[in-house]
């Protein structure tokens, strides 16, 4: 059996001595190169399975010019669905060899455009770049030097390739789902009006969607303004509809944080979930299935949405010419307690 290097670290030579081939080799089976015998790939995997070889990324990195670190600016982190967004986007990193640099810009413009243009890219080969105050208007700020995927719905049709999921038609499925439990009443809190583009402004449309689809008419009294979307803006503003003396029998927060708000509101009034008002969410977040009662929400695809911007930017950093992509991630409704009694 081959030794191994100095300080027990298992090397690529002792490799190559374990599977009896050149050291050249082994590097080709490691790189994936393509034209090796089955044979040959076959005792080197098996060599450097016994041996537990672990490749050196970093000196690879090197070779080719890479720091094999990518960046992934966020708005913000305090909110569970960005938070499970970035550790979906590092595991994902991590099973293809890479590194994650994160930066939180906290939704303000000044930060969003620092972080395209920040010294701080010399240390990344590519970014993932949520943007939750850039606009159309922006696009040219878009256009760097360096490989970059967009996430969200602030900015469409640029020169870069584009993940975002399915807000109109996951909205609308929502609505349809509380429709289906027999509610009529359906207020939605979180909207931000005025707004034309963004989540707020494309659930809505789904909402709207599904009312007219089935009938109802639409009460502008029922779609409400959330401002930022946490859980004491959903505790609050669930204070105010219920003050209001308005009629509802279902509550549709456009993220889960504002419907995790609206129960806690909902249960210190001792209104009865979902006997006399049903609540949905949208980010299917790890606390929703953990509430009590555990809450209904829309699942956008997070994983999707994780794995395929590292695949993008990854291949992008490798000399990927291809024409710009955008992809739109699947969606499902998540049925729980908080609308199903």
């Amino acid at each position: 059996m081959a030794g191994t290097g100095s300080g027990g670290t298992v090397t690529m030579n002792d490799v190559a001595l374990e599977a009896g081939v050149s050291i050249k080799t082994v590097s080709n089976v490691v790189n994936d190169y393509p034209h090796i015998r089955p044979t040959t790939r076959a005792k080197v995997e098996a060599a450097i399975e016994k041996l537990g070889y672990r490749m050196n990324f970093s000196a690879r990195h090197l070779r080719q010019g890479r720091t094999g670190i990518i960046g992934l600016a966020l708005p913000e982190l305090s909110l569970p669905y960005f938070a499970e967004l970035a550790d979906s986007v590092i595991r994902a990193a991590e099973a293809r060899g890479v590194v994650v640099l994160i930066e939180q810009t906290s939704g303000g413009r000044d930060r969003e455009l620092d972080v395209l243009t920040s010294d701080r890219r010399q240390l990344t080969d590519g970014l993932i770049f949520s943007p939750l105050e850039l606009g159309p208007e922006d696009a040219q700020a878009l256009k760097v030097d360096y490989p970059l995927v967009v996430l969200g719905e602030r900015i469409f049709g640029g020169d870069w390739d584009h993940v975002t999921m399915n807000n109109v038609d996951a909205a609308r499925a929502a609505t349809q789902h509380l429709i289906d439990q027999g509610r009529r009443r359906i207020a939605v809190i979180g909207a931000h009006h005025g707004e034309s583009m963004g989540s707020a402004a494309l659930r809505v449309l789904g909402y709207q969607a599904a009312l007219a689809a089935n009938g109802i008419a639409l009460d502008t009294d029922l779609i409400v303004e959330g401002g930022l979307w946490h859980r004491s803006t959903g505790a609050d503003v669930t204070a105010s509809l219920l003050d209001s003396g308005i009629e509802v029998d279902a509550i549709f927060g456009l993220n889960d944080a504002m419907a995790l708000g609206a129960l806690r509101t909902l249960h210190a009034r001792g209104v009865k979930v979902p006997e006399e008002i049903a609540v949905i969410g949208f980010d299917d977040i790890e606390e929703s299935e953990y509430s009590a009662p555990s809450l209904s929400s829309v699942a956008p695809g997070r994983e999707q949405i994780a794995e395929t911007a590292v695949d993008l930017l990854l291949a992008r950093i490798a000399g990927d010419d291809q024409p710009f992509r955008r992809v739109i991630t699947d969606y499902s409704v998540k049925a729980r307690e908080s609308t199903r009694a």
